[in-house]
């Protein structure tokens, strides 16, 4: 976890920064525009549906008074560059990065949540971060080499994304997991460089296998596709309220209250 720390520069949350409440969400929709990502059995497109996904949330989202910025609103391709540019300039709270899963094996289906890390937890998390990273024309680095002094201040920083990355990441995963009896496929870690680039809490969510026929007949109804923008929605109205109260301020919901 060491060496992940490594990957933003010690600048990238000042000791003096005020405690703002959380109330910046960037949602990613993966691939586009000339990159389909993932296609189903019978050619339902990633591109499209994880679009329509991340328009759902972030309508949802808005409708609970957050702001939501979205890397990408129509079938155009975003280079890495541009998604993590227009995230860390949002200074996003959250940053969600929606895609559709997809195997050699039509077996494998259901959801799970990823968040960062320099080694992935299993051969399968590997090849999905492979996979993903390719997409997007990135590899992500075996290590990073900067002074020490940066490296401790980093250190500091990036720990704490990266220890509030993995609850929303489990927060989400329950939530997705609760939609229906397929068995949740859990939380893992893998070297997402979309996600390495981003100066905030960060997790991709896979919402099923296109390359298994009931997980993309699925993914192709309005009601699945409300019922994972829904779950979203609640982990991260639930992710705000302990990120709020750790830093001792209140929340949007609870200043409203009053």
């Amino acid at each position: 976890m060491c060496a992940l720390a490594l990957m933003l520069p010690a600048s990238a949350i000042p000791a003096d920064a005020p405690r703002n409440r959380f109330d910046v969400v960037v949602v990613d929709a993966g691939h586009g525009g000339e990159d389909d990502g993932a296609r189903g059995a019978s050619g339902l497109l990633e591109k499209r549906v994880v679009l329509d996904v991340a328009q759902r949330l972030a309508r949802r989202l808005r409708a609970q008074g957050l702001k939501v910025v979205l890397t990408r609103d129509s079938d155009d391709f975003v280079p890495l560059e541009t998604r993590t540019s227009v995230a860390n300039d949002a200074r996003g709270d959250l940053f969600i990065s929606i895609h559709a899963n997809s195997s050699r094996s039509p077996k494998p289906r259901g959801m799970e949540a990823y968040f960062v890390s320099l080694e992935a937890s299993d051969a399968g998390s590997h090849e999905v971060a492979e996979r993903e990273n390719r997409a997007l024309g990135a590899t992500a680095p075996a290590s990073l080499k900067l002074d020490p002094l940066s490296a401790i201040l980093g250190d500091m920083a990036v720990n704490e994304h990266v220890r509030e990355s993995n609850e929303f990441a489990k927060r989400a995963q329950a939530e997705l997991a609760a939609i229906d009896s397929v068995p949740s496929r859990g939380v893992k870690q893998a070297p997402f460089v979309v996600l390495m680039g981003v100066r905030m809490p960060a997790a991709l969510l896979e919402i099923g296998f296109l390359s298994n026929r009931k997980d993309e007949k699925a993914l192709r109804a309005r009601d699945r596709r409300d019922a994972i923008a829904d779950a979203v929605t609640r982990a991260v109205l639930a992710f705000r309220d302990d990120y709020d109260r750790r830093r001792g301020v209140a929340s949007a919901a609870g200043a409203d209250a009053r």
